[in-house]
Order: structure tokens, then C-alpha cells, then sequence
């Protein structure tokens, strides 16, 4: 097994998937790069090649396709799904990946080649507990992409095992595969009701064991600053730096709550792109917390920062444009605690302590739980995501296809066998 895992997620990092959150506003498109279909179409040959059957991709890039009932499950067992994406983030150089396969890890520094970089567990203290695995690593010029295509190796290599062993008893399971869920669109076109599930699982999780049903609710900010451009040394009086102006709306924002001083359900705004001179700037933030009157505030305080910088320098110097991205999906999982249930039996099942966690972040479904489909999140193996430190281990990847394999067999009442 780990053989076709270590194939599929190196066959699927070579391809250069990343979202454009500027594709998707400028030019209504979906997917917000054409280069994602390139992947999508590949897996959708990948599953025909499987067997799976019901295998299609829609006009938006999804692709869905089923593993069918056996045995006495076809009728009664609930039908479940399990959901990847295929983009990488637009945070960091995604094409020509090229990994490097760290066999038997010692536990100590690797040098991501060509880059003078070392990804050492003095930095990333998580890495010790992984010697003995095999890992994946970058090369210190991309991210590896294991965020999501780890998930996508697991699912269809847990997909390939159920159809050769028609002997493991399971219900009708449903696979998807989305684009753009790192810039927040990744089920803007999902259909729901056609999908067919009853309840799914992301595949979009980090170390062995880890199960989430708690996310952040989240917002993008685009923040426009009109300056007036004088000439330097005539500026008294007259100047507006757009460029000061940005600062000064990021020094009005709570130090203390920025990504690299929180932790667990503490939130943060954060800036992830700053462009312009001195006539224009635009900032690009985003902004997360847990809980939803804290997230409120944090708008709120966005908001009043933008318009005590329009009472200082005129009314227009600073607009901001804010969209909610998705809400914690929390309140619609614990509605089905059978769903929690489940994967907590599975994750034990395979071996391992369940770890329950909140994700400091956001998963398709995060999204698909308030459309109507429960959707909490497995782990991967993967860590260190959308960067040069990005790894994945190859042995936590299995346990993630165990974990998939339990539960299509526990949903069918037939996971103690």
C-alpha cells in the first residue's frame, strides 16, 4: 500500500495546481486557474481505470464518482463521501515541485536542497516524534502540495482497495474531488443533493489521529487607500502616503492578536498582501476566530480602524470590502453525533488515539456542513502547509487509508469483524 501512496502523491504534486484568488475576481472564472482541470481530469481517468462507477466531472471541475454497495449494506446503510481539493495555495510557488523521499528519518536536520535551508525539529519540535517514518519533503523552492493531495492519494488508494476486495462489507460510498478551497470558493458550485451523501469526511487534516469539527469562521478584507501623490519636497500640508496610510491601519489593529502569537481558538487578523505607492494602496487580509460574537468584533474593529483614518485624512481614503468565507461548523455536526462517533471508532481502529482538535483554518467542509451535508475532517500526514517546510510522512498516510477503510465498514455495521 504505501508503494501506490508514495506513486499517487508524487504522480499528483507534479502538477501545478495553484488557486488565484485575482483569476476569481477579475475574471468570474471557475476554477480560478484552468491548470487545476488538468488534475481533475487526470483523476477522473484515474477512477474509470479503478472501476468506480457514476465517475463524471461537471462544468464547474468537480469530480464525483461512487464505489457501489456490497454485500447486505446496498439498502440500509447510510451513504457516505469523502472529499479532497486539488489546490495549492497561492501563498507560495506551487510548479516544479520536486520532492525529496527521506526513507527511515533519523529524527534529526534534512537540507532541503538548492536552497540553503534546513527543516529540523528545533524548529518544527513535531518532527521527533517521526523517526522511523518515511518522509516527503520540498526541495526548499515550493510547497510539496501534500495540502490536499495527500488526501486525494489516501482516498483513491482506499477507493482501489475496497473495489479488489469486494469481500469488506460497505455501503454506497461517494468520492469528490473540488477545486479553489484555498482561496475560499471551494464549493461555491457544489451540488449538494446530486452528491448524494448522507454525511462525508475532508481528508484535509495533519498528524496521525487528528479529527476536526471545529473551524474558524472566517472573512476576507480588501482594504483600498486613495493617497495624494505631491512631489517630496513641496509635501507639507498636502501629501498622503497611501503607503503610510497602510501601516498606520496595521498598527491600529491588537498586536497581540496576529497568527504568530496564537494558538488553539485564539484568532487573528492577518495581512497577506500589501501592493501600491504613494496615490493607492490595497491590503488584503483575513481575518478568523473561532467564536462567533468574537469574529463579529474583530470586523467591527477593522471597521472602526478604517474610519478613524477617513476622519483623519478625508472621507474616501480608505474603503474597506469585507465577505464572510465560511462559519464553524460545529453547531451542524454535533447535530449528528454518530458522524463524530464513527470516525472516533475508525481512527481507534487503525491504531491510534483519537486526537480531537479545532482547525485553525478552514476545509470544504466547513462550507458543506451549512449546506446540509456534515462534513467534519481526518487527518493526512501531512504538516507545515502552503510552504517551503512542507512535509508529509508516508506511514500516517496508510493509517489515514485504514481510517477511510474502517469507516466504510463501521457504517455498515461490520466494523468489529
Amino acid at each position: 500500500m504505501k508503494e501506490k501512496l508514495l506513486e499517487r502523491l508524487l504522480r499528483y504534486v507534479s502538477f501545478d495546481t495553484q488557486s488565484d484568488p485575482r483569476g476569481a475576481e477579475e475574471g468570474g472564472t471557475f476554477p480560478s486557474t484552468a491548470k487545476q482541470l488538468l488534475l481533475l481530469n487526470h483523476l477522473l481517468e484515474e477512477m474509470l481505470r479503478i472501476g468506480l462507477t457514476e465517475v463524471e466531472i461537471d462544468e464547474y471541475g468537480y469530480v464525483t464518482g461512487t464505489i457501489p454497495a456490497t454485500g447486505p449494506c446496498a439498502a440500509e446503510t447510510p451513504v457516505i463521501g469523502f472529499i479532497s481539493h486539488v489546490d495549492t495555495s497561492p501563498e507560495m510557488n506551487g510548479a516544479n515541485v520536486r520532492p525529496q523521499v527521506i526513507e527511515n528519518y533519523d529524527g534529526g536536520d534534512i537540507a532541503l536542497r538548492g536552497a540553503g535551508l534546513i527543516l529540523s525539529p528545533k524548529d518544527f519540535p513535531e518532527l521527533a516524534a517521526l523517526a522511523g517514518h518515511t518522509l516527503i519533503t520540498t526541495d526548499g523552492t515550493s510547497l510539496l502540495g501534500a495540502d490536499d493531495k495527500a488526501g486525494i492519494a489516501e482516498i483513491l488508494t482506499a477507493a482501489e482497495y475496497l473495489m479488489t476486495h469486494p469481500e469488506v462489507p460497505h455501503g454506497r460510498i461517494r468520492i469528490g474531488f473540488t477545486p479553489d478551497e484555498e482561496i475560499g470558493r471551494g464549493v461555491d458550485f457544489f451540488d449538494v443533493e446530486r452528491f448524494g451523501a448522507d454525511f462525508a469526511y475532508t481528508m484535509d487534516g495533519s498528524a496521525a489521529g487528528e479529527l476536526e469539527y471545529e473551524n474558524f469562521n472566517a472573512a476576507a478584507a480588501r482594504v483600498a487607500i486613495r493617497g495624494r501623490g505631491i512631489h517630496p519636497g513641496y509635501a507639507k500640508g498636502k501629501m498622503v502616503n497611501a503607503l503610510q496610510v497602510a501601516c498606520e491601519l496595521n498598527g491600529l489593529l491588537p498586536a497581540w492578536e496576529r497568527p504568530e502569537h496564537t494558538e488553539g481558538y485564539e484568532g487573528f487578523f492577518h495581512p497577506v498582501s500589501i501592493s501600491g505607492d504613494v496615490d493607492a494602496a490595497v491590503m488584503e487580509y483575513i481575518i478568523r476566530d473561532h467564536a462567533r460574537g468574537r469574529f463579529e468584533e474583530k470586523k467591527s474593529v477593522l471597521m472602526s480602524a478604517a474610519a478613524f483614518l477617513n476622519a483623519r485624512y478625508g472621507e474616501g481614503c480608505v474603503t474597506v470590502a469585507l465577505t464572510d468565507q465560511y462559519h464553524n461548523m460545529r453547531e451542524r455536526v454535533e447535530e449528528h453525533p454518530e458522524v463524530i462517533e464513527m470516525a472516533v471508532r475508525a481512527i481507534e481502529l487503525a491504531g491510534m488515539t483519537p486526537v480531537v482538535k479545532p482547525i485553525r483554518g478552514g476545509t470544504d467542509g466547513a462550507r458543506l456542513s451549512y449546506m446540509g451535508l456534515p462534513c467534519p475532517n481526518l487527518f493526512t500526514g501531512g504538516a507545515n502547509f502552503h510552504g517551503r517546510y512542507e512535509y508529509c510522512s508516508l506511514d500516517t498516510m496508510e493509517l489515514a487509508v485504514r481510517t477511510i477503510v474502517n469507516l466504510a465498514r463501521l457504517w455498515c455495521g461490520a466494523g468489529e469483524r
